[in-house]
């Protein structure tokens, strides 16, 4: 296979129509597991002929989407000799849908532009190399880094079959995580708990404490328009003893998507979990079991949101000190007035 082939230089022209197609494929993020999220572009001499993007396991794929968006206001003959545009290799076996690279070669297509190749060890090259074996020039890498990030829960999974651990905490400048008893429950702001939301809305879990159920009694849900068009997350809880019968995520309209893990290990938990087809889980706990987590090597990605506060309770983000971690890959982003940071953790050795 050829998938390891040198990228090309891509024209300001082939960026430009990748990012419309990560633009595309973004919005699928939540949506598609056990399947990525895919977007795809055709044109043709300049002229967006169609896009589209995968919605959900089952469904059409990007490529497919694009090529019917395509025919909807223009004739056949249009779509021969274009530039499609993908963020992820295409397909080229038949699961619950046909293979793209079929449905590519049909119509004409002249020249694909890839983002990212399939992560599959058993795929991954395959669809390229059928394509080019069909004489259709192919050129990937395009928008690389960009399109691996928004696949990174799928590869993770593929390629481990465990699911991809996010981190994620609220803290004050001085790292505590619980206000002043009276300051009320929130340290970050209103709209850095809608982003929490989204980041919900991304993933296919959210883990938490049995501590954390006890004391806190959340619902760990997706609500108002981000619960539309996919099933509430698995709500997972590691605990040692029984949980409260009353608690939430025992009696409401979503136990069914509750899973409680008694005496089970994280490691445990997560090999379980990813032997269900769970390909992302967002832990949201306190100190003991973030630090657990990161200390075990089994978080992926951290997310903080950094309120403008100093002080609160005694609860720090660490409950000890000797954990000491870099993260890498660091972007920050500013939310209402709090700073929401995200990292790749890397232990000290």
């Amino acid at each position: 296979m050829n998938a390891d082939r040198p990228h090309p230089p891509f024209s300001d022209e082939d960026v430009a129509w990748m990012d419309l197609a990560l633009t595309e494929a973004a919005r699928g993020v939540g949506l598609t597991s056990p399947n990525p999220p895919v977007g795809a572009v055709l044109v043709k001499d300049g002229e967006l002929l169609g896009k589209g993007w995968h919605r959900r396991a089952g469904e059409a794929h990007a490529e497919i989407a694009a090529l019917a968006d395509a025919r909807q206001c223009h004739l056949p003959d249009a779509i021969v000799g274009a530039t499609l545009y993908v963020t992820l290799e295409p397909c080229s076996t038949i699961g619950r849908t046909g293979a793209c690279t079929d449905a590519i070669t049909a119509v004409g297509i002249a020249r694909v532009v890839v983002g990212a190749v399939d992560p599959n060890p058993a795929h991954a090259g395959a669809g390229l190399d059928q394509l080019r074996l069909k004489g259709i020039e192919v050129d990937s890498g395009c928008r690389e880094a960009e399109a691996s990030q928004l696949i990174r829960f799928f590869a993770k999974h593929m390629t481990t079959g465990r699911p991809f651990v996010i981190a994620k905490s609220a803290i004050t400048l001085d790292g505590r995580t619980v206000l002043r008893e009276g300051d009320g429950p929130w340290i970050s702001s209103e709209a850095s708990r809608e982003d929490v939301q989204r980041l919900r809305r991304s993933v296919d879990a959210i883990l938490v404490g049995g501590e954390t159920v006890r004391r806190d009694n959340p619902r760990l849900t997706l609500r108002g328009d981000f619960a539309h068009d996919r099933p509430q997350p698995w709500r997972v809880v590691l605990s040692s003893r029984d949980l409260p019968a009353e608690c939430h995520l025992l009696s409401d309209d979503h136990q069914d998507r509750t899973l409680v893990f008694h005496d089970r290990t994280l490691d445990d938990a997560l090999a379980d979990l990813g032997a269900r087809g769970v390909q992302s889980v967002l832990i949201e706990s306190g100190g003991r079991l973030f630090q657990h987590a990161i200390s075990g090597g089994w978080v992926d990605e951290v997310v903080l949101y950094i309120a403008p506060l100093l002080g609160g309770s005694t609860h720090h983000l660490f409950p000890v000190d000797n954990l000491v971690a870099d993260l890498v890959d660091v972007e920050w982003l500013a939310i209402g007035p709090d700073l929401r940071l995200t990292g790749r953790p890397k232990l000290r050795l």
